[in-house]
């Protein structure tokens, strides 16, 4: 750091990281992070969902769980907006989390194709 403005915009930085993971917003973004998430991928799909909101600074936290119960359909990313009703995405990866992103936390639209119920199950 060479100045206190330095220090204002590294402060800045740190707080948006942490309101993304505690803050009040509009959407809550939940990644299932048990062994079976994680061993599918579900470490990079976090991270793209947390550099997406960063970068564009849409209304959403995102927190960490455990096993959500469908292995198979693992990385798991689950959103619910304000009213509390809850989308379940699969097979996430990271271009699909960032899409995911920008389309329903960026716009308020459900990418259909890669919720639980696009696969029959």
């Amino acid at each position: 750091m060479k100045s206190l403005e330095d220090l204002k915009k590294l402060r800045e930085s740190a707080k948006r990281k942490i309101d993304m993971r505690q803050g009040e917003a509009d959407y809550r973004i939940v990644v299932g992070m048990a062994t079976c998430g994680i061993a599918a991928g579900a470490r990079p799909v976090l991270n793209a969902l947390l550099e997406e909101l960063d970068k564009n600074h849409y209304p959403a936290v995102v927190t960490q769980t455990g096993c959500i119960g469908m292995c198979t359909l693992e990385p798991i990313v689950e959103v619910f907006d304000k009213q509390g009703e809850k989308t379940t995405y699969v097979l996430v990866n990271p271009e699909k989390a960032r899409e995911i992103i920008h389309s329903h936390v960026g716009k308020g639209e459900v990418l259909q194709k890669y919720t639980i119920a696009a696969t029959g199950k």
